[in-house]
């Protein structure tokens, strides 16, 4: 699947980078969002975002995203079953 964004031209170099790096640094921020959501684990957008998924979960520290995340219950529950 492929999905197409329409971004003015001027924009790649408003944030002083090519359309090239602007293309893949919005593919990245993309799999960050949804790691960051929950909606996707990090190997399958690591996958979306071309990476090994060492290497995105390396990238998450420029993002602000924790890498695990997780709530009060989730950390009780990972305790109890470890």
């Amino acid at each position: 699947m492929q999905i197409l964004i329409n971004v003015p031209p001027n924009l790649p170099g408003a944030i002083q980078c090519t359309p090239e790096q602007f293309a893949r640094e919005a593919k990245i921020a993309m799999a960050v969002k949804l790691f960051e959501m929950k909606r996707l684990s990090s190997g399958m957008v690591a996958t979306l975002a071309d990476m090994e998924r060492v290497s995105f979960l390396a990238e998450l520290q420029r993002y602000n995203v924790a890498m695990i995340d997780l709530n009060t219950n989730e950390l009780h529950s990972d305790i109890n079953n470890a």
